[in-house]
């Protein structure tokens, strides 16, 4: 029983390696690979049968329009010459009461001359105006008479003024007795002397035409009907075919499956004709790219023979070693001990890999000797803050006794003077806090220039121009002192005169504007650009012993995270503009 567990064990962990994933990833994509070539050349292939049958219903229903329109331009022109027959005209132009059967029938034997020099017109029907026909053909059309008698049946070829206007079965007042269909071509016939409308021609053109048309370019697959669905030529049995929505000029395609065989229906209507081709035709093998699917066969068989060889150069290059390699460092983790890896590795990738590893725990071991090293500092650091945080105290308190004493002993001035300074070292060192709400920075600048105004007397005046609505926004700890500090000894001191430091606060596009502006001794661009510069020897320690316009600056780029933080503007012998652009960041106070 516990060999069969051990064995159980084994087997379990030989399925979870990666050389057994790895083949199963690459069968996995195999079978994907085969899938989706299948898919596509049966996508391909159907696309391609697809795009056959359209091309050649296009290209075959396009001719066929042409030679139709062709045939029609043709018979056209006929319906022309038979206008200016003489024996025709003479009919057309003479009184109601003149007209017999002689002027009727020479105006026939006119129409037949001009007919017999081409086939294809079943008859000749010139109507005029007092209905009086002259017709060839006469015995095989049954008329509409009481259709014929209203002008409601060549309204459509009236407003044409003598174009040819082609329509069915004699614009609808006459058929043929046996039934059989017909192409007319009406005109209004015009006095070619003085353009008086003298009647109307039908011109009959037999459905023979259409159906020779059909046999000599070799289509079995299509049939010319009327717009009405009314069959005209080619093959009857695709009238079941028809919709009344194939009634469009450009041409259409619509797939239907018929006893489980997907066709293809296609077809237009002939241009300014009430005619419509269609063409039913089926999805044969015809238009498949044999030369590509062969082409892609290949391909995937390259493909295949290419990915079983990769499988096995990747168990034996990579799995293989990669197995060696965990297993060292197994056993480095069973030690407890961040030790470099002994076990030979071939070289390549894996090799370096292993050195990788050997480095890494190297710089680790370094890493963590740092930190205990660090961390010791810190402690003691801390402990060092711990002793600073009495020094305030004692200052305070003895701050307050000395006022205390000197307001016992009449010094009101000294008292006064020592309160101020209790006050700007209270801001400046209580809570330790890093950054403070605006106001406060202002507390600290109004108490720094009163002990600077015991010192000066009134050469130096201060304004003050603080917008609320920053007074609650979150600045550095001292970064205003440093600029009124600078202004007083470089500035208004070296001038020699009495001088005004103005103060300015507010708000635009999120940011915090603040100005220090001076009326000291100015500055050269040579001065302003050496601020800017960075100096080898300005060292963290300097910064931190010093809070000069330099660490000033620098101190709000860490904060603002941000180079663009400060303009200087000046004017040698006039004034000293300093702006700093802090983000917003409002107090919770």
């Amino acid at each position: 029983m516990v060999n069969k567990s051990g064995s159980e064990r084994r087997q379990k962990k030989k399925n979870n390696t990666l050389s057994t994933r790895i083949n199963r990833v690459v069968l996995t994509i195999l079978i994907l690979i085969i899938i989706s070539f299948l898919v596509s050349i049966y996508i391909i292939t159907e696309r391609e049968r697809k795009e056959y049958e359209i091309r050649e219903a296009e290209n075959t229903i396009k001719t066929l329009s042409s030679n139709i329109n062709s045939e029609l331009e043709s018979y056209m022109e006929l319906s022309r010459l038979i206008m200016m027959e003489d024996r025709l005209v003479k009919f057309l132009r003479a009184d109601g009461t003149s007209v017999d059967i002689g002027m009727i029938n020479d105006a026939r034997y006119g129409i037949m001359d001009i007919l017999n020099v081409t086939g294809g017109v079943d008859s000749v029907i010139v109507i005029r105006d007092d209905l009086i026909m002259a017709r060839t053909n006469r015995f095989t059309y049954k008329f509409d008479y009481n259709k014929l008698s209203s002008d409601e049946w060549k309204q459509d070829i009236l407003v044409k003024k003598g174009k040819a206007v082609i329509s069915l079965n004699s614009n609808g007042i006459a058929t043929k007795q046996d039934g059989k269909p017909v192409v007319t071509i009406g005109r209004t016939v015009y006095d070619n002397v003085n353009q008086k409308k003298r009647g109307v021609m039908l011109m009959n053109i037999s459905a023979n035409v259409l159906d020779i048309m059909l046999n000599e370019l070799r289509y079995d697959n299509i049939c010319i009907m009327g717009e009405d669905g009314s069959y005209l030529a080619g093959n009857r049995s695709l009238l079941k075919y028809y919709d009344s929505t194939f009634d469009r000029s450009t041409v259409f395609h619509e797939d239907i499956k018929e006893n489980r065989e997907k066709i293809m229906i296609s077809g237009a209507k002939v241009e300014n004709t009430p005619i419509i081709i269609l063409r039913v035709s089926n999805f044969g093998t015809q238009g498949i790219p044999y030369s590509i699917l062969f082409m892609l066969c290949v391909l995937l068989l390259i493909y295949l023979v290419g990915m079983t060889y990769l499988g096995g150069f990747v168990t034996r290059n990579i799995t293989d070693p990669v197995s060696q390699l965990s297993e060292s460092m197994e056993r480095n983790k069973a030690s407890g001990e961040l030790k470099p890896i002994e076990t030979h590795i071939p070289d390549g990738e894996l090799n370096e890999l292993k050195n990788d590893y050997n480095s890494l725990i190297g710089h680790v071991n370094e890493l963590i000797e740092t930190l205990l090293e660090q961390e010791k500092t810190l402690q003691k650091a801390e402990m060092r803050v711990l002793q600073e945080q009495i020094k305030p105290h004692f200052l305070y308190n003895s701050i307050e006794t000395i006022g205390f004493l000197a307001l016992d002993a009449g010094a009101d001035n000294v008292h006064d003077a020592l309160e101020t300074l209790g006050s700007f070292y209270r801001n400046f060192l209580s809570k330790g806090g890093r950054d403070i709400p605006l106001s406060r920075e202002i507390s600290i600048v109004k108490d720094y220039l009163s002990l600077q105004a015991l010192r000066y007397g009134d050469i130096i005046n201060a304004e003050y121009d603080i917008s609320p609505e920053t007074e609650r926004v979150v600045v550095p700890k001292l970064i205003l002192q440093p600029l009124v500090e600078n202004s007083i000894y470089h500035g208004i001191r070296l001038k020699g005169e009495k001088g005004l430091i103005k103060i300015s606060s507010f708000m635009k596009d999120g940011m915090l504007h603040l100005i220090v502006r001076d009326t000291g001794v100015g500055m050269t661009e040579e001065e302003i650009e050496g601020i800017f510069e960075t100096s080898d020897d300005d060292n963290e320690d300097q910064m931190s012993k010093s809070f000069g316009l330099k660490g000033t600056i620098e101190r709000l780029r860490i904060y603002n995270n941000s180079e663009d933080v400060v303009r200087i503007r000046s004017e040698v012998g006039e004034y000293t503009e300093i702006e700093f652009m802090i983000k917003d960041s409002r107090s919770g106070e």
